[in-house]
């Protein structure tokens, strides 16, 4: 996964105050609804962040208890260990500059890893369909018995690259898999080989329990996540589309957002919605010469010019209502400990008053940088080039703006803001510009153009639902999941919306379904040190707790009515 956001305060401690019990959509709320003060008890309920209970499998209920029991043994365990160890000692590295399958010798790792899967796995191959779609694109197809809308599993078979300079900073070798007693070493543990095979091993469970699903399961693995996307899951996407139609799916579930304690209270944040993206390359032309006779401005010189115009005019931060922030805003001030009371309050209040929500959006945006990322457009200035020798003139020079597009912007408004930024800029130098494609100024002494760098715009993704139906599910999966965990000593989980700043996989599936959730079952400490860095590792213990999840979540599903 490239990037995943949740501001987390860090604050002293309230009370809270309980409330009378409320109803939503027909399905029961836990516990009392809140009223201002003090932080609640994740067994009451919120009107501004509603939680459903824990959902229970009731027609499988002996199947979902049994397996409780077995993934809490320690033969699951090491089984666990063992199957992802093997998959990560193949190093299935993705890079920006790959080209196309078949094309690039440096896809054929992937032909080992599906070995290896078909090895471990041997009753998932041998009872699912499985289809390959351009070659190393993984589609696992599970019938079902009715026609309820299907639904998507997915995750990623890729990893990004280990730099040879940093090996010798890993603690173990970073495709070793090795397994010390607490943690699995190497890259892809914790992005995203856990996730996938977590989701393996659940169905492998069910199928040893003679588990015949009503509702047919895709499971969907695509291999170019930590790059473009495009060979693995632009594929699979194009591939589930015409198999299946538009709007097919009742749901998609793919890696995303983590558990989180703060102070005791342990939250879920699957992911609603992703940014866009769009890298902006500013480009520089003009005579060229030697350098002892130059001009005022050289390309270097006018391109400096246009990147401070730029940096000088970040784009406004916005909290709305309507907004996955805000969202998550309201979750957090109902449900954290460490939220300051005056805060909170303020929180509460921006619910209805649009003064309360002004104060609010600059105490965020004050209070931590994250939420610049979170409230607003960032762009960040990550590539220059410019000038080959230093006695002559420079007649290119170049710049890429890296963006990640707010939730309520577009691609078409960053553009119009570039071009409206640039253009007294062009004219005051005598410059042509064009903007992405058209003709905007005309001029003189040299042309400015601006353009979308290897044409990888991204809109922001539509916001999932988070009303009664798929969102339900999830949450009282996760809750099941959690409370049922005999390490997690029967705590509470408060499951929240959160938005996230990277993008996955799932920017290629929005035309299957419209319930997209981004959530992978581990707490963020199960990571030993984060990912795409020197020694990526995951704790053994969370690898039965992700496979409870992921049980829980396809029963619930295969016998649920809310979708």
């Amino acid at each position: 996964m490239k990037a995943a956001g949740l501001v987390l305060y860090k604050f002293c401690d309230f009370a809270f105050l309980p409330r009378p019990i409320c109803r939503l959509s027909h399905l029961w709320l836990e516990g009392p609804c809140n009223g201002l003060a003090g932080s609640l008890s994740p067994g009451v309920n919120s009107t501004t962040c509603p939680q459903w209970t824990a959902l229970h499998p009731t027609k499988h209920r002996g199947l979902s208890e049994d397996l409780d029991v077995a993934y809490s043994s320690e033969d699951f365990k090491q089984r666990a260990i063992q199957v992802l160890g093997e998959a990560v000692r193949v190093p299935t590295e993705s890079y920006d500059d790959n080209g196309p399958v078949g094309e690039d010798s440096r896809w054929d790792t992937f032909a080992e890893l599906h070995r290896v899967l078909e090895a471990s796995f041997p009753r998932v191959y041998e009872s699912l369909n499985v289809t390959k779609v351009n070659t190393y694109g993984l589609v696992f197809h599970w019938q079902g018995s009715s026609t309820a809308k299907p639904y998507i599993l997915a995750a990623h078979q890729d990893v990004v690259p280990v730099e040879g300079q940093t090996v010798k900073d890993w603690k173990h070798d970073p495709y070793s898999g090795y397994y010390d007693g607490t943690w699995i070493w190497g890259r892809g543990t914790g992005d995203d080989k856990s996730d996938l095979i977590q989701q393996l091993l659940a169905i492998d469970s069910l199928l040893k329990q003679d588990f015949s699903p009503a509702r047919t399961l895709v499971l969907s693995y695509g291999f170019d996540e930590e790059s473009k996307g495009t060979e693995g899951a632009g594929h699979l996407a194009r591939y589930l589309e015409e198999t299946y139609g538009h709007d097919s799916f009742a749901l998609l579930l793919d890696e995303g957002g983590r558990y989180t304690d703060m102070g005791g209270i342990v939250f879920a944040a699957p992911s609603t919605s992703e940014k866009g993206y769009l890298d902006v390359e500013i480009t520089l032309s003009t005579l060229g010469g030697h350098s002892s006779l130059p001009p005022s401005h050289t390309s270097i010189g006018l391109l400096s010019r246009f990147i401070a115009a730029v940096e000088d005019n970040p784009h406004q931060a916005s909290l709305s209502r309507t907004g996955t922030p805000f969202a998550t805003t309201q979750c957090l001030a109902a449900y954290s400990p460490l939220y300051p009371d005056d805060l909170r309050k303020l929180a509460r209040k921006a619910v209805t008053n649009d003064a309360a929500l002004k104060v609010l959006q600059e105490r965020l945006l004050a209070s931590d940088p994250l939420y610049k990322a979170m409230l607003g457009t960032t762009q960040a200035v990550d590539l220059v080039e410019g000038g080959v020798k230093v006695n002559a003139l420079p007649e290119r020079a170049s710049a890429v703006i890296n963006h990640r597009i707010a939730e309520h912007s577009s691609v078409d408004e960053l553009q119009q803001h570039m071009i409206d930024l640039l253009t007294p800029l062009a004219a005051k130098y005598d410059l042509a510009l064009v903007a992405f494609g058209s003709n905007v100024t005309y001029g003189s002494a040299g042309r400015v153009v601006l353009s979308d760098f290897l044409g990888t715009a991204l809109e922001p993704s539509p916001v999932t639902p988070t009303e009664y139906g798929p969102w339900a599910l999830l949450q009282g999966s996760i809750k099941a999941a959690f409370e049922s965990s005999p390490t997690r000593n029967s705590s509470k989980v408060v499951v929240i919306p959160s938005l996230s700043i990277g993008n996955t996989d799932t920017r290629f599936y929005w035309n299957l379904t419209k319930h997209i959730f981004r959530f992978s079952p581990s707490f963020d400490t199960d990571s030993f040190n984060g990912a795409h860095t020197v020694n990526e590792a995951f704790r053994a213990d969370s690898l039965n707790e992700g496979v409870r999840f992921y049980t829980k979540f396809i029963l619930n599903v295969d016998e649920s009515d809310l979708l």
